[in-house]
């Protein structure tokens, strides 16, 4: 199983690699920092250029932990916590489905790197090499808790910038079925 378990981790660390590198930099016909600010703002994440930041910083560096098996526990929450901010405030209006702009990919991701985060990385990572391996049900227990209780903590503080007291998650932009990333918001 570890060249499989390097098989996942490569695959989701490098998508989010570039998830990020899409909001940070524009690359990979992503919106770049102005464009994820404009989604923050939409999305009432205030203030939208911190959010937009973390967002990208958060998605690139938890990718790259996840791809090179170092701090999986970790890569597990962080990458957990910007999956679980996006269904709440983009996917969830839309039901489970992703054909709708549903919440389903996300959910997928967070059992995946749930999954890596009980499993551990396997034998070709950086925490096996340099013995540094945490895993089990504990482990990602408290990776997957670490991740949605930021999520909840990173929107609690989004909403006190944000004009007026609404309750719930809100509802995406208008045209931006799926990931308003790349939707153009």
């Amino acid at each position: 199983m570890s060249v499989g378990r390097l098989g996942l981790r490569l695959l989701i660390g490098g998508l989010f690699v570039g998830h990020g590198t899409q909001k940070l930099f524009g690359w990979f016909g992503g919106p770049g920092r102005a464009g994820t600010e404009g989604m923050m703002e939409a999305l009432e994440m205030r203030p939208a250029k911190v959010h937009a930041t973390l967002a990208g910083v958060t998605e690139t560096a938890g990718g790259a932990l996840l791809a090179a098996g170092l701090a999986t526990p970790v890569a597990a929450s962080a990458l957990t916590g910007v999956m679980t901010t996006a269904i709440r405030k983009v996917h969830l209006p839309n039901g489970p489905w992703s054909a709708n702009g549903g919440w389903e990919y996300n959910a997928v991701l967070i059992g995946a790197v749930t999954a890596l985060a009980e499993t551990g990385p396997g034998d070709l990572s950086l925490d096996s090499l340099l013995g540094i391996e945490r895993r089990g049900p504990a482990v990602a227990l408290a990776a997957l808790a670490t991740g949605v209780a930021t999520s909840f903590l990173t929107m609690a503080v989004a909403g006190r910038g944000r004009p007026g007291v609404t309750s719930g998650p809100s509802a995406p932009p208008e045209g931006t079925a799926g990931d308003p990333t790349t939707a153009g918001a």
